[in-house]
């Protein structure tokens, strides 16, 4: 983001203080625009992103036919509908075809698509999507599990539900003992 959007974003916040009948002037929220701004260029790093970027040359040639497995990965996202906040956990698995990926690559694949406007259910497909064309290994799964605040503060306001997505290809589509493998890895039951 640059200088120029930083700018504009900042008279957005401005204009958005006034309208909800506050003054951008008082003592609190003199820097909010500013603030808000900032936290914009993170919330949104994933549009400046690519998985073939945050991977770089971390894919490596390895005799390995067992699923390999990242569990418990955290991130936090913004709903495309109402741009509140939506956070959970990631589980992703893949069958390799003679490639793996170094560890912390995984999770940053999930950061480059949690870190734009979402909804989770396309999230979860782009990661498997992602993992799958920077490896093509046999098969991929990813299960995404969040709390969603514009249904927990907002609307419904139910606030011990969350959503479960998966993606599944290759061989976890086709073989429900793979599937069920990474199931059991990843602590979980049925998919």
């Amino acid at each position: 983001m640059n200088d120029e959007s930083k700018a504009k974003i900042e008279s957005v916040i401005r204009d958005l203080l006034v309208e909800i009948g506050e003054d951008p002037e008082r003592e609190g929220l003199e820097k909010t625009p500013n603030r808000v701004a900032k936290s914009w260029m993170t919330f949104a790093q994933g549009y400046r992103q690519t998985p073939e970027e945050v991977v770089g040359d971390a894919v490596f040639t390895e005799k390995c036919d067992e699923i390999v497995a990242v569990k418990d990965i955290d991130f936090f996202s913004l709903c495309e509908h109402h741009l509140l906040p939506f956070k959970g956990v990631a589980h992703v698995g893949y069958l390799p075809d003679e490639k793996i990926i170094g560890l912390s690559k995984i999770p940053r694949i999930v950061e480059v698509f949690a870190r734009r406007l979402q909804v989770q259910e396309r999230l979860t497909q782009q990661v498997a999507d992602a993992l799958q064309s920077v490896l093509t290994p046999k098969g991929v799964a990813v299960i995404i599990e969040a709390e969603h605040l514009c249904m927990q503060m907002r609307g419904v306001e139910k606030k011990s539900s969350y959503m479960i997505t998966s993606a599944v290809r290759g061989a976890f589509r086709a073989n429900e003992k793979t599937r069920g493998e990474f199931l059991a890895i990843i602590g979980k039951r049925g998919l």
